[in-house]
């Protein structure tokens, strides 16, 4: 799993909106935020911010990731192409934090589903297309 520190060094965000960098976000201490293109509130302390930010280990990126595939899920079905398409990349940046085998899987095909779905088997989330790939005519835009 990639440090902090190589997150920063290394990680170009591909999100129009920083959706990945805010989820990222919860995980860094003050003095990282910064990277994240972020500044804090007038007032807030390191002190502050440093009490909620959540554990950087495996265990807490990956219930991240179940939560942000989910979400993909959940916009990829509906077809919701720039919310799909921005999960999809959130989705991305944990696999390459995480390298355990999907950090270059990068099939974007019906709004992420591909994607959304390697990751759900891997790691054991549900998965609501079931033996689909994720590719099918059936999940193409309208």
């Amino acid at each position: 799993m990639k440090t902090l520190e190589q997150i920063k060094e290394q990680y170009k965000s591909e999100t129009l909106d920083g959706r990945d960098l805010h989820r990222l976000a919860n995980f860094i201490p003050f003095n990282m935020l910064p990277f994240c293109g972020m500044e804090a509130k007038e007032g807030l302390t390191a002190e502050d911010w440093n009490v909620d930010v959540i554990p950087f280990n495996r265990e807490n990126v990956i219930n991240q990731l179940e939560k942000d595939v989910a979400f993909g899920f959940e916009k990829a079905l509906n077809k919701r192409g720039i919310s799909a398409g921005m999960m999809h990349e959130v989705v991305m940046m944990w696999n390459w934090i995480l390298e355990e085998g999907l950090e270059d899987f990068d099939e974007y095909a019906q709004y992420g589903l591909p994607t959304f779905k390697a990751t759900a088997v891997k790691y054991g989330f549900d998965n609501p297309i079931g033996e689909h790939a994720g590719n099918e005519a059936e999940y193409e835009s309208d």
